[in-house]
């Protein structure tokens, strides 16, 4: 009987993974994640328990004991150990320290390209204990006042490539009493004092721990800037907190100590910084750093540097596949590739083309306080639910108007939970484990995010603005982005920001800006629909001039539509939906509408620059 027993035990435990497996094929990833999950969360609790604080500085600092003469950076030509790298941070923080009497909590403001020297200004000012404010180096004028000003910083330090930009808004600097650095050998502008000098004849001896003594995990870390519906960017906050979870990313998805990754993405963006340079970091590995992304270089580099690991957004992949095709595009060592928005052609475009590549897709705000990992490697998921991760964040699908740009209510005056399949807004509770730490200085914006009373009477959510489904394996799927905002070429672009400068033209009255869709194209592309003042013809040199110069690339609006009134609700916003769904088809479209030809302006927009837009001749 006994052995009948044990019979039956040793079957049906062999029988088991063949059940769980034909209720749920993806049984042991979803096990292995939810383990990895485990081991983060126990790491986090010892993090916040313990008195003495362990940051990503401190993680940099162990690797630097560990494996001192590791490849750290790699840029071009030039490389740099983990030990190398230490020493040459301490120079910079010891060189900062001599013209400004840095203390913790002081925040300096970081205006340059991806370089090695980003990299040591960010580990100086941690082992100073600073905050490092991280900006676009896209921006100028306003934009870029604004972003100084909003993380209240004391100084700046600016790539040389970037003094035309600086000395644009010195005056403005220099009445707040900000000290700008420029990272050059000699500087003859008065309110710009070079720093290269110095940094090169500082000491690299090492920097007392005490100058970082007060710094705990809520400390902030980061200013992380990103566009919203004010129309000037925002700085999220970024605690040591949160750093550490981004970082965690690499180790989610099986990035190996022996693994090179490849950052071309800019470091002022989540993506490149936390999930690159930090998670490097947490992983012991090297970083073959680029100063933005070539597609002619792309896989040379991967093949020169042996590159195992690639970051990417949805529009670089494109731009991958549609390079022209090698015969040796299937020669390289790249076995994952790590990032967010690729479309689901492209991802299956990308596999047959560049061979079996392990594609892990992942969505997550900088300013979030959830994200999801697309850990199976189903094509066009964002991420897929998983039980563990159900438990520790509530997070919740709810209907949405996009024509009022309201959640829909019940009777009771709560939200409503799509069921799966649907699609809805996609909110996640603010609690201790899943805080939003908001915005700098922008009070306003920062509750702006938040969702009181939506499924009990004083419960509190954060809003991502973004629509999502859910289907019935719990694979996500990103559906669109709501409110004032768009994606394009993996930058949010702000449309009051765009409608601000478009007024600024004598000949314009009224602007409404939004995205339309292009064929073959991941986000959305500018388009702006303009009223023109009474009398006047539109001015097209006028509205280059005024989205050339204060506007990146990104940013500037694409087409143009001219209309006699522009379409408001009932309290005066205006509707973009409709606009964004008609497009810039001058078939369809009897308004007159204009393309911005590359380097020349706003032309006519013509059924034949429409075709070749639509069948990839002229790339945008």
């Amino acid at each position: 009987m006994l052995l009948y027993i044990l019979y039956t035990v040793v079957a049906g435990l062999a029988v088991l993974p063949l059940v769980l497996y034909a209720r749920n094929p993806y049984f042991l990833k979803d096990l292995s994640y939810a383990i990895t999950a485990i081991q983060i969360g126990f790491r986090m609790g010892t993090f916040r328990k313990q008195s003495s604080f362990y940051s990503i500085l401190d993680r940099f600092l162990d690797q630097v004991v560990r494996q001192p003469h590791k490849k750290f950076i790699v840029f071009g030509e030039s490389s740099y150990t983990y030990g190398q790298a230490d020493k040459e941070s301490n120079k910079v923080a010891r060189a900062l320290l001599a013209h400004v009497p840095l203390k913790q909590g002081d925040t300096v403001a970081l205006f340059l390209g991806n370089e090695p020297h980003y990299v040591w200004l960010w580990l100086a000012l941690a082992k100073l204990g600073c905050t490092a404010s991280l900006l676009n180096c896209n921006i100028r004028s306003k934009s870029l006042l604004h972003c100084f000003s909003c993380c209240e910083a004391k100084v700046l330090v600016a790539g040389a490539e970037l003094q035309e930009a600086v000395e644009e808004v010195l005056p403005a600097l220099k009445q707040q009493g900000v000290r700008v650095f420029i990272l050059n050998d000699d500087c003859r502008v008065e309110g710009i004092e070079s720093i290269s000098g110095e940094i090169q004849q500082a000491s690299d001896q090492p920097l007392s721990p005490q100058l970082r003594a007060n710094i705990h995990i809520k400390s902030h870390a980061l200013y992380i800037y990103t566009s919203g519906t004010t129309g000037l960017p925002k700085a999220a906050v970024i605690n040591h907190e949160r750093l550490w979870m981004a970082s965690f990313l690499q180790l989610v998805v099986g990035v190996r100590s022996d693994d090179i990754i490849y950052v071309y993405l800019p470091l002022y963006h989540s993506a490149g910084f936390l999930m690159g340079l930090c998670g490097a970091i947490e992983r012991g590995i090297t970083v073959v750093l680029r100063g933005k992304f070539s597609a002619s270089n792309f896989w040379n580099d991967c093949r020169k540097y042996n590159v195992t690991v690639v970051q990417y957004i949805g529009e670089i992949m494109r731009y991958l596949c549609n390079a022209p095709k090698r015969e040796n595009d299937r020669d390289h060592k790249v076995r994952m590739a790590l990032g967010n928005g690729i479309r689901a052609d492209t991802w299956a475009d990308f596999l047959q083309r560049f061979g079996d590549i392990c594609i892990c897709e992942c969505y997550g705000a900088t300013e979030g306080n959830v994200g999801f990992v697309n850990y199976i490697g189903k094509i066009g998921a964002i991420g897929k639910e998983n039980f563990l991760h159900k438990m520790g964040y509530k997070y919740a699908l709810i209907r949405y108007d996009t024509e009022k740009e309201e959640p829909v209510k019940d009777s009771r005056g709560f939200c409503i939970e799509v069921p799966r399949g649907e699609t809805g807004l996609l909110v996640a509770r603010i609690g201790e484990r899943t805080p939003f730490s908001g915005y700098a200085r922008n009070s306003q914006l920062t509750e702006k995010k938040k969702l009181r009373d939506v499924f009990v009477k004083g419960d509190l959510y954060f809003n991502s603005g973004d629509l999502l489904k859910i289907d019935s394996e719990g694979f996500i799927f990103f559906q669109d982005r709501i409110g004032d905002t768009f994606r394009w070429k993996g930058e949010n672009v702000a449309t009051t920001e765009v409608a601000d400068h478009l007024l600024m033209v004598d000949c314009i009255e009224e602007a409404n800006v939004y995205g339309v869709k292009v064929p073959g194209h991941e986000g959305r592309i500018g388009m702006a629909a303009l009223k023109l003042k009474e009398s006047l013809d539109f001015d097209s040199k006028a509205t280059y001039r005024h989205v050339k110069n204060p506007l990146p690339s990104y940013a500037r609006p694409r087409f143009i539509r001219i209309q006699d009134a522009l379409v408001v609700t009932g309290t005066f916003k205006q509707l973009k939906v409709k606009l964004a769904e008609e497009g810039f088809n001058p078939a369809v479209i009897t308004d007159p509408l204009f393309y911005l030809e590359d380097n020349k302006g706003y032309v006519p927009m013509t059924q034949e620059i429409f075709s070749s837009i639509a069948e990839g001749r002229i790339r945008l």
